[in-house]
């Protein structure tokens, strides 16, 4: 699509606006999801700092409780960093059969109040509440009942961000959490993001951020400056967008059928990787995360691609395509292992690692279980 082309539909959808009646959006987010469902379980966590993932010598944090967060420890954190922030800190295993039985259950409270239902991971999903079930007008009311209910249901906390469009519900699920939720009204939109910094929006990674940056753009008012040509030029498809969002305009639809034409995650690490086993672990969160999200949403995928950004900024991927898509997490991990090795040693250090699955379609509820896949 030409410059001219994404200008013209950019600015049609602005002329749009008026037009378009007020939805109702709620982001669903469940508090340090994975930590909480182990601390649930297992009585002797509760109220301790645990890391679920990693080990104390080695490996990488998937996720950490509240109570591991207050010493810094956060997801993606190398172990030993983890472990030396807070020495009690307590490492758990992932079981991922048991946090996708619960996504299900919250799933089927979502599917109560609405049919449009978008789910981002195992832990978070969009709804669309405009024209509910339930018969509901306030969607404040809805999202606090839908909190009642997974409480009730799970014994878990989620927090919940109301809005008229999605990147703001998305925003404001963050504002009162643990356990809050906040709503952001179409008055008080603008001003939200005019104050807010870019490297705080969501759809805005850490490359991305660095680039509006270098551009003196630092906030969302600096980004409101900007002419739509002019993101454009510096940002391609994703000018739109983020011309809109600056304007606490959103007009993506929540969508609950979707299937994407490919899911990753990629992480920048504080060091460059230079051996094998540290670059590994760096990949296991981006592989759970990615498989977590295909989980949550019902797709497959045949084809697994490894991003390796160099110290230099080279980068180069490493792709490979199997003839039936994954069945389990082992067939991902396998595949991200071997394409790994096919880069060892490295020409230069690792800044970065990503992983993207495509050639995305349906899974079936009742497909047999597949081998795991040969090398």
């Amino acid at each position: 699509m030409s410059k001219a082309d994404l200008i013209a539909i950019a600015e049609a959808a602005m002329n749009d606006m008026n037009s378009t009646p007020v939805r109702k959006i709620v982001h669903v987010d469940m508090d340090a999801f994975y930590a909480s469902v182990e601390q649930r379980d297992n009585p002797e966590l509760r109220g301790k700092p645990i890391a679920v993932g990693g080990s104390a010598a080695r490996g990488v944090v998937a996720a950490a409780s509240y109570e591991a967060r207050k010493y810094g420890v956060h997801s993606a954190m190398p172990s030993v960093t983890a472990k030396r922030k807070c020495p009690e800190l307590i490492f758990v295993p992932p079981r991922f059969d048991v946090y996708k039985a619960v996504s299900q259950q919250i799933r089927e409270i979502f599917a109560e109040y609405t049919p449009l239902i978008e789910p981002l991971s195992l832990d978070e999903a969009y709804l669309d509440v405009t024209e509910n079930l339930k018969g509901m007008e306030i969607a404040t009311e809805i999202a606090l009942e839908i909190r009642t209910r997974i409480k009730q249901a799970t014994g878990l906390n989620a927090s919940a961000g109301i809005s008229y469009n999605k990147f703001l519900a998305k925003m404001a699920s963050d504002l009162n959490k643990p356990n809050g939720q906040a709503v952001i009204t179409p008055k008080n939109g603008p001003a939200f993001v005019e104050s807010l910094s870019v490297k705080k929006f969501h759809g805005v990674g850490p490359a991305t951020a660095e680039k509006m940056h270098r551009l003196g753009i630092d906030t969302g008012a600096d980004l409101k400056e900007q002419t739509l040509e002019f993101l454009v030029d510096h940002f391609g498809k994703s000018g739109p967008y983020f011309y809109g969002i600056a304007r606490g305009i959103d007009e993506r639809q929540v969508k609950p059928n979707r299937v994407r034409k490919s899911v990753g995650a990629e992480d920048t690490f504080p060091q460059d990787l230079h051996t094998y086993d540290p670059a590994r672990e760096g990949l296991q969160p981006l592989i759970e995360k990615v498989w977590s999200y295909c989980e949550a949403n019902g797709i497959a995928a045949k084809t697994v691609t490894l991003k390796v950004k160099y110290a230099d900024f080279n980068q180069i991927t490493r792709s490979k395509t199997v003839p039936v898509p994954l069945a389990a997490i082992g067939d991902l991990e396998d595949i991200v292992s071997f394409l790994l090795a096919s880069i060892f040693p490295p020409r230069k250090g690792i800044r970065l690692l990503g992983v993207s699955l495509s050639s995305l379609e349906r899974t079936a509820s009742t497909a047999e279980p597949q081998l795991r896949l040969a090398l």
